[in-house]
């Protein structure tokens, strides 16, 4: 049964937390001060685009979404949320990674999914909401 109060987040949101883009930093920090959860998989995603792309030092990156912890709940990923995440890529055409995050979401039992990338308001399994923090911001 999923939280109606809980919620996860997506790699580019809790990228958008260190962005420079401040309107977009400052709901990507809303959103973590409600201690969403993340799964490995995010802070993996985070770690390989501030090294690789943001051309961070490791140890800033180690620094900086270790800090980050303290904002969010790992969701731990198994066997069966890749099962699930296969089965959901065939059901609702997302990319692998997506349908990862989506089984990570869905496995901690959280009613709200926050991605940009994915599609807005599209509801998954009938009890996971995927919702774009920044879609007002495009109107």
């Amino acid at each position: 049964m999923p939280d109606a109060n809980k919620a996860f987040l997506d790699s580019n949101i809790v990228l958008y937390a260190l962005d420079i883009d401040i309107t977009k930093r400052d709901i990507a920090w809303t959103l973590l001060f409600g201690m969403p959860c993340i799964s490995l998989q995010v802070l993996n995603e985070c770690s390989n685009v501030l090294n690789r792309k943001r051309q961070w030092p490791a140890e800033e990156v180690a620094k900086t979404l270790g800090h980050l912890l303290a904002f969010v709940q790992v969701e731990p990923s198994d066997v069966a949320t890749v099962r699930s995440a296969w089965r959901l890529q065939t059901r609702y055409r997302y990319s692998y990674y997506d349908s990862l995050i989506i089984s990570a979401a869905l496995a901690a039992g959280c009613s709200s999914l926050y991605s940009e990338d994915m599609q807005h308001g599209q509801v998954i399994e009938g009890r996971l909401t995927i919702i774009n923090p920044f879609s007002e911001l495009t109107l």
